[in-house]
């Protein structure tokens, strides 16, 4: 998971503090762009395609932890 934080941190370009309960609308950084740069992050990083709408519905960095690994 710590993995997953630093990565995500990474790729948002933030120095928030990030945790897995931070509220993606609180982020200002998390943006359309920030959903395209997800999708290549989870399937470079984790092999996991996943697709726009799908990361649009996360709520939470959790959420969005859940897309790749408990889906």
């Amino acid at each position: 998971m710590e993995k997953f934080l630093q990565g995500f941190t990474e790729m948002l370009d933030t120095v928030t503090d990030v945790t897995m309960d931070t509220c993606l609308d609180d982020l200002d950084e998390w943006d359309s762009l920030s959903i395209v740069s997800f999708a290549a992050m989870s399937d470079i990083e984790y092999g996991k395609k996943l697709v726009a709408d799908d990361i649009r519905t996360a709520k939470t960095v959790h959420d969005l932890y859940n897309l790749i690994f408990v889906e």
